[in-house]
């Protein structure tokens, strides 16, 4: 192939690398590729993600990809908005990495270990709500910063620990600092952490077949459409405090043939608000749990969401909406 691949990245070393495998994917089977880092609202803002918005990661990247700077982009799935941009196909979701949530604490500490009180910095509503929920007595400290920068406000002393995800401590060479690696059954992970989101252009039929076959993998594709459906269907962003994750396992049907089906469980949070620190009230965890055919994953997400809102989560969203 004589053309060059341009594929958009942000600029931090996680986004580098995640951008890089997809290159390395591609360049293995033959293909010429050029990384060309987009400058997002994201990286250019300090504050709390809750407050700049949804998609200020990907806006900007999406952006150079409409308008032909650059051939495909590259995100952190969780990271894009639930509506689709209709100038742009997701033409690859690649083999997911591990989606659970890592501590990193100090002095080899598990969450079950840290005393009362001590300070867990995330930036994530969800965490942070689930974390509390556990009724550890622990202080939530919302924080900023790529990964580097927050391992270092534990091995400063700022922070007792703070709750990354596993898969990008992976991508970076850094899962030796994780104290644990948290259970699903404590803290469900983000819809769709772990996994990657490969955009090009509607109309780029060439780059999309060629990202078809070569990255997806359908199996994670599955998955992370059914996490996907069940936040879209709840109006939540991707900041809203709704955990979800879909695993691929095997089943036997009428017939007693071995069929791979998806086993979805969802999570949001009742009685939290932002800030919720470790004398706060108790909070709420709505839980429901669906399996459904590998084919349905989208139809088995919107059912879980109605289950959920059947159960009370549709107080927080419409709350969230009115303020």
């Amino acid at each position: 192939m004589s053309r060059v691949i341009r594929i958009g990245t942000r600029g931090s070393a996680l986004a580098l690398a995640q951008s890089g495998t997809v290159a390395a994917q591609l360049e293995a089977e033959g293909a010429r590729t050029e990384l060309i880092t987009v400058v997002t609202p994201g990286d250019r803002s300090s504050a709390p993600i809750a407050e700049i918005g949804i998609g200020v990661f990907t806006s900007a990247l999406r952006d150079a990809l409409a308008d032909g700077t650059v051939d495909v982009a590259v995100h952190s799935y969780k990271d894009l908005p639930t509506a689709p941009d209709p100038r742009l196909s997701l033409a690859a979701v690649p083999p997911r990495q591990d989606p659970r949530d890592a501590l990193i604490a100090r002095d080899g500490l598990t969450l079950g270990e840290l005393p009362q009180g001590s300070r867990v910095g995330t930036g994530s509503p969800r965490r942070a709500a689930q974390i509390q929920a556990l009724g550890l007595g622990l202080e939530i400290v919302p924080i900023r910063g790529n990964v580097d920068t927050r391992i270092r406000k534990v091995t400063d002393g700022e922070l007792d620990a703070v709750v990354l995800a596993r898969a990008g401590l992976a991508r970076l060479g850094r899962l030796d600092v994780i104290t644990e690696v948290l259970d699903p059954i404590q803290v469900l992970p983000a819809p769709a952490q772990g996994a990657l989101a490969v955009e090009c252009r509607v109309d780029d039929v060439d780059t999309e077949h060629l990202l078809q076959s070569i990255v997806d993998d359908a199996a994670t594709r599955a998955a992370v459409g059914a996490e996907r459906a069940m936040l879209a269907a709840l109006e939540a962003g991707c900041q809203a405090p709704v955990g979800a994750l879909a695993d691929v396992v095997e089943d036997f049907d009428a017939a007693d043939r071995i069929v791979y089906r998806l086993s979805l469980r969802g999570v949001a949070a009742a009685n939290w608000t932002p800030g919720s620190q470790a004398e706060g009230p108790a909070v709420d965890l709505i839980r429901a749990s669906a399996t459904g055919d590998l084919t349905e994953g989208e139809r088995l997400g919107r059912a879980l969401a109605a289950e959920l809102l059947e159960l009370g989560a549709g107080v927080l969203f419409s709350d969230e909406h009115n303020r």
